[in-house]
């Protein structure tokens, strides 16, 4: 079904990296789920209220609310596929980001809706009829809902869409919502004790819950997460393949929307070369990055004595030196200006965010570490924060 849909509204689906056939796969999803759950809410709806049961019905206004969330996604992928204008040089990417937290707080709404209804249920039992066409139509949710639930995931990790991927999660929550709404169904039948408004409350809680997670999850791309360690790494060691590249860092990547991603680095280069040519190689980088990634990068050169076996020494054994302060600790741009007296050593040296020294105390552990090996050095030392990952 899934390959089916696919064939037949977006013919050039593979093709994942070209914004328009992303935003056709999200557009196609989002239509689709729309209509299986209007489908499943009204069947649902006209069931439960023939039944009398609030958590049927419940379960009912849960699927008209999932609705809602796929037109707002549907909104989304629309506006998120228009192009950069002079107000907004790195396009509109971030609707994506926005439709999310959307339907997070519908999703947080209906659940606190669901369970005040259930309170009064509780309060105030009415009957509640059960039957074979009560157990056909959830069982027949359940079914449509698991599908769904490996539609949008499938599709979600192909576009590589955190809105479809919540989408995913939602309906195969919505399962077990109505699992629970059918056993409790199937318990009252069975005992004789009105569990409908309890279970009524289960699903407005859990719809509740997982609000609030969908909501955390919307808000951190907003807010600049951090981006995947995998993809780090995948940027890092991609500069480090080409010849004459030392070291990289000061990695930043920036997310503008899905598909929209700039980078910048710095890359480290033997200081005796041709400034020309290592010109021309960090231009080639951040033309490869482009032409194979669809990533902006923009690459500074950073020169390295190469020929002073002294200094090379030293920035190796400081580099080892500081992970026994913390693993994440790293230095680069180190440098040596010797003095009659002294030798000014001069670095800098990356913190992870998960580290709890003060600046001023990780200056002072470093120089004091690097003043028992080499006693003549005075270090000259800048802290800078990483961006890439809270320890590297």
């Amino acid at each position: 079904m899934s390959e089916w849909l696919m064939r037949m509204f977006v013919p050039n689906a593979d093709e994942v990296s070209d914004p328009a056939v992303r935003t056709r796969v999200g557009l196609v999803a989002s239509i689709t789920c729309i209509v299986c759950n209007v489908v499943l809410c009204l069947v649902k709806g006209a069931v439960g209220l023939l039944a009398g049961s609030v958590s049927i019905v419940a379960d009912a206004v849960n699927n008209l609310s999932d609705a809602s969330s796929n037109i707002v996604s549907l909104l989304g992928f629309k506006l998120a596929s228009r192009p950069a204008d002079s107000d907004h040089p790195y396009g509109h990417g971030r609707y994506e980001y926005l439709a999310g937290l959307v339907v997070a707080v519908l999703v947080c709404s209906i659940g606190l809706n669901l369970v005040t209804t259930s309170v009064g249920k509780i309060a105030h039992p009415e009957p509640t009829e059960f039957g074979p066409a009560v157990v056909v139509v959830l069982l027949a949710s359940m079914a449509v809902k698991l599908w769904m639930a490996a539609f949008n995931r499938a599709l979600g990790r192909k576009i590589s869409s955190d809105t479809l991927e919540a989408t995913a999660v939602d309906s195969r929550n919505d399962v077990i919502a109505t699992a629970a709404v059918l056993a409790s169904a199937v318990v009252s039948r069975l005992t004789g004790f009105d569990l409908d408004g309890w279970a009524g409350l289960a699903v407005g809680g859990f719809i509740c819950w997982s609000g609030v997670g969908l909501v955390r999850e919307a808000v951190s791309p907003l807010l600049g997460r951090v981006p995947d360690q995998a993809y780090v790494e995948h940027i890092r060691n991609k500069i480090m393949g080409y010849p004459g590249v030392l070291g990289t860092h000061d990695l930043m990547v920036h997310d503008y929307g899905p598909g929209r991603q700039f980078a910048s680095a710095h890359v480290e280069m033997a200081a005796e070369g041709d400034p020309l040519a290592q010109h021309d190689l960090l231009d080639n980088i951040e033309q490869d990055f482009l032409t194979d990634e669809g990533l902006v990068m923009t690459l500074h050169y950073d020169p390295i004595v190469t020929n002073d076996p002294e200094v090379r020494d030293m920035r190796h054994w400081i580099d080892l030196a500081v992970k026994g302060i913390d693993p994440g600790l790293s230095i680069h741009d180190l440098r040596c200006v010797p003095g009659p007296t002294h030798t000014n050593v001069i670095f800098d040296c990356v913190r992870p965010a998960g580290c709890s020294l003060p600046r001023e105390e990780l200056r002072r552990r470093i120089s004091e570490l690097v003043r028992g090996r080499y006693p003549r050095a005075i270090c000259k030392i800048t802290i800078d924060d990483s961006y890439v990952s809270s320890r590297q």
